[in-house]
């Protein structure tokens, strides 16, 4: 069974450290690791499962509020800031890696630097659907700020699971080849 990592980081300053760490006591080679904003993730399960069968490494950024062990994935707690766990996947992250994401401001961040990304339903972000997806998100803050009220996500069933599965299986396997 692969070692599980906690870190814990408080300051922009332990970063120094934290990548140190990531060297030298995990794979560093140049393979593809997955990243996952783990805060809200429904799906981590899932993604380890298919990490394990496919001996991908998998890093787990989650902050204070949150806590987490599977045993298989590193570990990274950041403080409890206003996107304090986006800026952190986004300093770890490589053009070979792919991360699961709820978040379409941090997807168009890691389309930008070159990597994948696939969010908890299955939906692959690419160049091609995040304006939109941007634009929607705009659109329902602006009506949210005017007092206005937004339909919420609907209840995640078996399905969604199974969607995901499907999308993020077919991407690390276009990854691998």
């Amino acid at each position: 069974m692969k070692k599980a990592y906690y870190i814990h980081v408080r300051y922009i300053d332990d970063w120094d450290e934290v990548l140190f760490f990531l060297l030298t006591n995990t794979e560093s080679d140049d393979r593809m690791k997955i990243m996952v904003d783990a805060d809200a993730c429904p799906v981590k399960e899932i993604i380890v499962r298919l990490a394990k069968q496919r001996n991908i490494p998998v890093i787990m950024l989650i902050d204070t509020s949150h806590q987490l062990n599977d045993g298989y994935s590193t570990v990274i707690i950041v403080d409890k800031q206003a996107d304090s766990v986006d800026f952190a996947l986004m300093g770890l992250l490589t053009r070979d890696d792919i991360v699961v994401t709820q978040d379409f401001g941090l997807a168009a961040m890691i389309l930008g630097k070159g990597a994948r990304a696939v969010n908890q339903n299955g939906l692959v972000y690419s160049n091609n659907n995040i304006d939109k997806l941007l634009m929607e998100r705009h659109i329902g803050a602006k009506v949210r700020r005017g007092g206005g009220r937004t339909k919420g996500p609907a209840k995640r069933t078996k399905e969604d699971n199974e969607r995901f599965e499907a999308a993020f299986s077919k991407l690390l396997d276009s990854e691998e080849t």
